[in-house]
């Protein structure tokens, strides 16, 4: 069954649909199959997985709608938790007492592949900046280096 109306593509081991495709392949670990589900205009798959085997126990079980569906949540899911890890890895916090203030650190990394850098920068309560300066991308943020750049009047770390 081959339909290929406007970039959709339903086919037993190949379905194409809104952003997504989903591939059974090969299970290069075993004797079995796997699926792999690829986000167009991305270059490696945002999922791989086992596949069922069909009845004839030799070749894979068919793609259909159903499975395509939840294919699609799935790697859409895999790929949002993905993106929140990046944020969480390059945009950190941490809040302090220094004297009598509270004042919150930030630390934003830019992965620039010729520059990758930081910027390190401090607020008071009422969110106004207080700081801003450039640091190696590999500062390390915490309580600790943040009273530390505090009390150095917010001079760059060396």
């Amino acid at each position: 069954m081959t339909s290929e109306i406007a970039g959709t593509v339903n086919e037993a081991r190949l379905w194409r649909d809104n952003g997504w495709t989903a591939r059974v392949i090969k299970n290069e670990d075993d004797e079995g199959w796997a699926v792999e589900m690829i986000k167009d205009g991305e270059p490696e798959p945002a999922l791989v997985g086992p596949w069922t085997m069909g009845r004839d126990k030799k070749n894979p079980k068919p793609l259909d709608g159903a499975a395509f569906i939840t294919l699609v949540k799935t790697a859409a899911e895999v790929i949002r938790r993905h993106e929140q890890q990046t944020q969480a890895d390059h945009h950190k916090s941490v809040t302090v007492t220094a004297g009598s203030a509270r004042i919150t650190v930030k630390l934003d990394i830019v992965a620039d592949e010729d520059d990758a850098h930081a910027m390190l920068s401090a607020f008071d309560a009422a969110g106004e900046e207080l700081a801003r300066v450039r640091v190696a991308a590999g500062f390390r943020l915490s309580a600790q280096s943040a009273l530390a750049w505090i009390a150095n009047d917010f001079r760059r770390p060396g």
